[in-house]
């Protein structure tokens, strides 16, 4: 039972319901679409999902040994860390993890989404490439996550791909609105490791991991952080506009207060140490947005 318990202490499930919400984002607008496929949609969710998880794994064992998750970190202790799970183990878990990734998107790419060809080749390079993401943001010789690209790989794969490419998987076609969502809910991603590396950058900096607040500074940080939760309101705003939604769609900006509340206190806050409890927070408001749209869109 301890070790089961360390396992889904490693998988940190509540990282997942914002990674969940990129896809159901995608799904809620595809639904609109006359050639809408639900089973393609919920196998972007699966594929989603696991890749979450790879990364999760991979960032317990790839911090831990490169000395990046040691007493000083303020966040949760890693299980590799705390020698619950050992390094062996966890290799183990992340390629098990990894294959079923990619079982998942082939799944998703050859049974389900009705595409062609080169549009399966296509989205097959991105399969392989987020896996390859996931694993290496802390796994490697040189990991990305440590030269301050976290936050690129972080709005690509959960912003750009996971809303975009579902809504093109489940109706086999793109339009060019559906970019701005997209853009916005990887701002929204983004903001939750922004944070994360607000809270960590102390113990980052002396550790050699670059993040793009150990390079930009604290301050500058919180400046970036107001432009991660706010600009996406605008977005979803012209998106509305542009596709003449109804006005009920607009409801799930009654969040933004939510948004801007949590706003005013990550910028008045001097400790990094206290900004652990606004992750969840931020991934929380993210996830209720996202329903509160999907509840209104389809009326």
């Amino acid at each position: 039972m301890a070790k089961m318990q360390s396992w889904v202490k490693a998988a940190r499930l509540r990282t997942l319901p914002l990674a969940l919400s990129s896809v159901a984002l995608g799904a809620i607008i595809a639904a609109k679409e006359p050639s809408f496929n639900r089973n393609a949609a919920l196998m972007a969710g699966l594929t989603t999902l696991l890749l979450q998880i790879l990364s999760n794994f991979a960032n317990d064992l790839g911090d831990t040994h490169s000395g990046i998750d040691n007493e000083a970190r303020v966040g949760p202790k890693r299980t590799v860390q705390l020698g619950e799970i050992s390094r062996k183990e966890m290799k183990v878990a992340v390629a098990v993890t990894a294959l079923l990734s990619l079982l998942s998107g082939l799944w998703l790419l050859f049974g389900l989404a009705q595409l062609s060809l080169t549009q399966i080749l296509l989205f097959l390079a991105f399969g392989l490439a987020a896996i390859a993401a996931a694993i290496n943001y802390t796994i490697g010789k040189n990991p990305y996550g440590y030269y301050g690209m976290g936050d690129l790989f972080v709005f690509l794969f959960f912003g750009l791909l996971a809303v975009a490419g579902t809504f093109f998987v489940s109706t086999g076609s793109i339009k060019t609105e559906v970019f701005l969502p997209a853009v916005a809910m990887g701002m929204w991603s983004t903001g939750v490791l922004n944070l994360n590396n607000m809270r960590d950058h102390e113990n980052d900096r002396i550790t050699g991991k670059h993040t793009l607040v150990v390079k930009m500074g604290y301050q500058r940080a919180k400046i970036y952080h107001a432009f991660l939760v706010l600009l996406p309101f605008a977005l979803m705003a012209v998106f509305l506009l542009i596709i003449e939604a109804n006005w009920i769609s607009w409801t799930f900006f009654v969040t933004f207060a939510l948004f801007v509340s949590d706003l005013i206190r990550v910028t008045r806050e001097k400790t990094p140490a206290r900004l652990d409890p606004f992750l969840k927070r931020l991934a929380l408001f993210t996830m209720l947005a996202v329903l509160i749209f999907g509840l209104t869109f389809s009326i």
